[in-house]
């Protein structure tokens, strides 16, 4: 399957429904409106292909991006690659998939992490924060987690929304694997206040970060 073939696919696939839904949620223009299961089923189909992949992270197509990040290899990316389709990302949910299919599966992700953690571009720090969260919970050794603290206090607020959700889950992550700094992140959470009317479906958890501590911690 070419990227022509792959595109054909995706805008014969075409949600009028979900392509003003994902417009109104900030979805660039460039999209068909395309649900996600049917972008899964696309991408299963075409199988990985790497030059693939890349030809249809060019085209700026939402939907050809997200079939990208299914359908890439991760290891065969440089660093400055990867660095330049993290810098690409505008729309939440790309954002999330880039993360966990090509970010998270790269070696320098401890590297890039380190580096991006203060940058300026609000999809830099969103992946920093994001990649932080994973070590947060599975590799916390060698992480200053007061500092980490200080500077959620410190800068969440006034973050760019995409950093702010993942630097907001960096701080849940705190509150409920570490019970020492628990009454602290809770008390960060309740001053800045973000995310306190966030809007939850039923059987979900709050995003609100006192909600979310206290929630998750108790299910220990």
């Amino acid at each position: 399957m070419t990227c022509d073939d792959i595109l054909r696919r995706l805008e014969a696939a075409c949600d009028p429904k979900w392509k003003a839904m994902n417009a109104k949620n900030g979805a660039p223009e460039n999209q068909f409106g395309v649900k996600m299961g049917d972008v899964r089923a696309i991408a299963k189909e075409a199988k990985t292909d790497h030059d693939r992949a890349l030809q249809l992270w060019k085209t700026g197509n939402l939907e050809a991006r997200l079939v990208a990040t299914l359908t890439i290899k991760p290891k065969q990316l440089s660093e400055t690659e990867l660095e330049d389709m993290v810098r690409d990302v505008t729309f939440g949910q790309l954002a999330d998939w880039t993360m966990t299919n090509v970010v998270k599966q790269h070696p320098a992700k401890e590297r890039l992490r380190t580096k991006w953690i203060g940058s300026s571009h609000p999809s830099l720090a969103r992946a920093a924060w994001s990649l932080t969260c994973e070590r947060i919970t599975k590799a916390p050794d060698g992480l200053d987690l007061t500092s980490l603290l200080d500077t959620i206090e410190k800068d969440m607020a006034t973050a760019p929304s995409l950093a702010q959700w993942t630097m907001n889950f960096a701080l849940i992550d705190i509150g409920v694997e570490h019970p020492e700094l628990r009454d602290r992140a809770i008390a960060i959470g309740e001053s800045l206040g973000l995310y306190r009317d966030y809007p939850t479906s039923k059987g979900c958890t709050s995003p609100f970060a006192p909600i979310a501590i206290r929630e998750l911690a108790g299910r220990r």
